[in-house]
Formats: structure tokens, C-alpha cells, sequence
């Protein structure tokens, strides 16, 4: 039989390895151009229509750029769109949503403990979301609040918060994490692809037409693309949130996420008003600590799962499936001897006050719903237990893959 688990998984890290390389790709573009927009000083000797000009120097070349509020009277023929990153940054991110979060909605994005919904119905929430979000943004931008554009910032957090305080009510504390990201991510992309490569692409065709641009379109980009230098470390956090369950798997999780987006703000105002030249706010790095404490403080607050919850909820088709197949016990067994120590509600191993990665396997429920994870971690895989601290010998790892090939094979038949 042919291991789809484990195409999955692989398909899952070629989707991230390639999300995470236009990610870098965009990201760096994005602050390299608005680090170089604020850093241009005008200059009595810069041609007419020049805004400001600038002199760098990087891998022994010297590059002399020159800033134009619409365009020079004379362009060159070669204009390089800087669009790309961008997209292939949200559609490989929407795959990797896919990959990982609706082809295992029952294991990652529903958490029945929340909100008793079917698989179809979490998948349309998710994806539904995330137009809803543009469509009520973009409607704020283009409203008269354009022209106030630090409140428009604050309710576009306050639209933060309160998507990821809903996200948070009928989705897991990691799916919460992750769709606030991308929906985020999405406000950010279709600023791209509906905004700023359209209002860039008018101003270019009333160059060559011979005609005088409008410098609204230059205006109305500008705006979107500050939202989306404010927006990218944030998501960046939400990202990177899946490893790290004191961030998603805590009572305060949407708080969390809240306060990083101020701190997104914070860095941000740092960064930009030096390259501006504009002064050297380091009261920012106090908020931004302070935000961060503040952050450590709500991530130790009681979890959701306490033990009663845990035992009182009733097994999903998946769990039952998992509990029911042959070799369950055995696995079991294997995992209650070797794994539960640390991955326990109170975990009794030196050191360890929360279970690592927020992963449980102290119940039958707990081992099935996490099936998959110990089968490519413990099973085919020797990750865990790490430095294989609980000596876990080969016929205990034989033992799990056969439970769950079996309930694999089972689920086929």
C-alpha cells in the first residue's frame, strides 16, 4: 500500500519550504522600498518632476536612484512590476491552507469543543473569511476615512481583533493563529492586485499616451502600501505561531495576536521614522518590550483542555475510527509508556510545565485525534521521544505504524 501519509506531509513541507521563499521575497521588497522611499533627500540639482535622490552601494556597484512623485518625462523602455512576490506568496499560502488545514479540517481546524460543525462548513467559514475581510477594508479605504489615515489604521486593527476573537469561537487556538494571518495576508495581496499594480498601470499608460497623470493614483497606492509595511511582521508571528503553543494553545490566544499587531506598529514607527530622518524614537522598543511581557504573562493563563473537558467530549468519526482499529491497544500501550509523560495535561517530566508543541496524548481520544502525528514522528520517522530519551525500541515504532496503517487501510475498504 502506498504511504499517502507521507506524500502528504512531503507535499505539505514542499508548499511551506516554497510559501516561505516568496514570503522572503516579498517581504524584502517591500521594506527595502519603503526604507529607500523615506531615505530620498531632494536636491536643488535633480531634474524637473524629481522628488528626491539617493546614492547606494551594494555588492561593488553603485546604484543612483531617483524618485519621481508621477514619472520622468522620458522612461525607459525596460520598467520592471514588482508584483509577483506577492502573489506567489498568497497562492502558495492558500495551497499550504488547503494542504493542511482543510484536507484535515476534523485534526486542525474544528475544534468541536467550540462549535459542532461539519467539515464543509468549517472549510466555507475559512475560506468565506477571508473575502469578507477584503470587501469590508477595502470599502473603509475608499470611504472619506482615506483622508484620516490614522483612524483608518485603528479600525483596521479593531477589524483585527474582532476577526480573530470570532476565529477564535469555532476554530482551534492554531487554526485561529493561522487564519488571522491569512487574512491579513489576503488584505495584503489584493492591495497588490486590485489597488496598486491597476492605479500604477494608468499612470503608465497616461505616460506613454502623452497625457498628464493624475497623482491621486500615486496617493491612493501610497496609503495601501503603508497599511501592508505595518501589516508584514505581524503576519510573520501568525505565521511562525503553529510551532509554539504558548502562543495559540493559551485561554488568551486572539489577546495575543492583538497585542502583536501593535507591536508590528511599534517596530514599524522605529524603523520608518529613522530612514526618514525624522528622529530616533527608541521609546518604541520600551512599548514594544513591554507589549511582549505582557504577551509571556497571558501565554501561562489556564489552556481550554483541562482533564474533565478532555474525557467528557465525545469522540469524532475520525477518533472513533482511530480507537476501533486493529492494533489500537498495542499503540497505545506505546504511547502511555514512552510519550505521555511529557505530553500530559502536567507534565511529570523534569522541566516541563506545558506539553511540548501543546500536543496530549494521555487519553484514548487525545492518541487518536493525534494519530497521524505520532505515526510520522514515532512511527516511520525516529523525532520522537527526542534523543529517543524514553528508549523507545523498534518494535514499539513497528507497533504504531501497524495501528495506523491499519486504519488507514480500514478507512479505504
Amino acid at each position: 500500500m502506498y504511504d499517502y501519509t507521507a506524500f502528504w506531509d512531503w507535499a505539505g513541507f514542499a508548499v511551506r519550504w516554497l510559501h516561505v521563499i516568496t514570503a522572503m521575497a516579498w517581504i524584502g521588497a517591500s521594506f527595502y522600498f519603503i526604507a529607500l522611499d523615506l531615505m530620498l533627500k531632494p536636491n536643488d540639482d535633480l531634474p524637473d518632476g524629481a522628488h528626491g535622490e539617493e546614492w547606494e552601494v551594494h555588492g561593488g556597484g553603485f546604484y543612483h536612484t531617483v524618485k519621481y512623485l508621477v514619472a520622468p518625462a522620458r522612461m525607459p523602455e525596460h520598467l520592471t512590476w514588482h508584483k509577483w512576490q506577492s502573489y506567489s506568496t498568497w497562492l502558495s499560502g492558500a495551497a499550504l491552507l488547503m494542504i493542511v488545514y482543510w484536507a484535515g479540517a476534523e485534526l486542525y481546524l474544528i475544534d468541536a469543543a467550540k462549535a459542532d460543525l461539519a467539515v464543509w462548513q468549517g472549510i466555507l467559514i475559512s475560506a468565506a473569511s477571508l473575502t469578507i475581510g477584503w470587501i469590508i477594508y477595502d470599502f473603509l479605504c475608499k470611504s472619506a476615512l482615506a483622508e484620516r489615515p490614522t483612524l483608518l489604521m485603528v479600525l483596521l486593527f479593531l477589524m483585527l481583533v474582532a476577526m480573530g476573537w470570532g476565529y477564535n469561537q469555532i476554530f482551534t487556538g492554531r487554526a485561529m493563529m493561522l487564519h488571522l494571518g491569512a487574512f491579513t495576508a489576503t488584505i495584503m495581496t489584493a492591495n497588490v492586485f486590485f489597488i496598486i499594480m491597476p492605479n500604477q498601470r494608468i499612470v503608465v499608460a497616461d505616460l506613454k499616451a502623452g497625457r498628464t497623470p493624475d497623482p491621486k493614483y500615486g496617493k491612493i497606492a501610497k496609503l495601501r502600501s503603508t497599511h501592508n509595511n505595518y501589516l508584514t511582521l505581524p503576519v510573520i508571528f501568525l505565521m511562525l505561531s503553529n510551532h509554539y503553543p504558548l502562543a495559540f494553545a493559551t485561554e488568551y490566544n486572539w489577546i495575543i495576536a492583538s497585542l502583536v499587531f501593535l507591536m508590528g506598529v511599534t517596530i514599524r514607527h522605529y524603523f520608518n521614522t529613522k530612514h526618514a530622518g525624522a528622529g530616533n524614537p527608541t521609546w518604541t522598543w520600551l512599548v514594544t518590550a513591554l507589549l511582549f511581557i505582557m504577551i509571556i504573562w497571558l501565554s501561562t493563563a489556564p489552556m481550554y483542555d483541562d482533564v474533565e473537558t478532555a474525557e467528557a467530549l465525545p469522540l469524532t468519526a475520525y477518533e472513533s475510527r482511530m480507537v476501533a482499529a486493529e492494533g489500537f491497544e498495542d499503540a497505545h500501550d506505546v504511547v502511555m509508556g514512552r510519550c505521555s509523560m511529557c505530553h500530559a495535561r502536567e507534565p511529570v517530566w523534569e522541566g516541563l510545565l506545558w506539553p511540548p508543541k501543546g500536543v496530549l496524548l494521555e487519553t484514548e481520544a487525545d492518541i487518536a485525534r493525534n494519530a497521524k502525528a505520532i505515526y510520522l514522528q514515532a512511527g516511520i520517522t525516529h523525532a520522537m521521544p527526542p534523543a529517543n530519551v524514553t528508549f523507545m525500541e523498534p518494535e514499539d515504532r513497528a507497533a504504531i505504524v501497524k495501528w495506523f496503517r491499519m486504519a488507514e487501510k480500514g478507512s479505504t475498504d
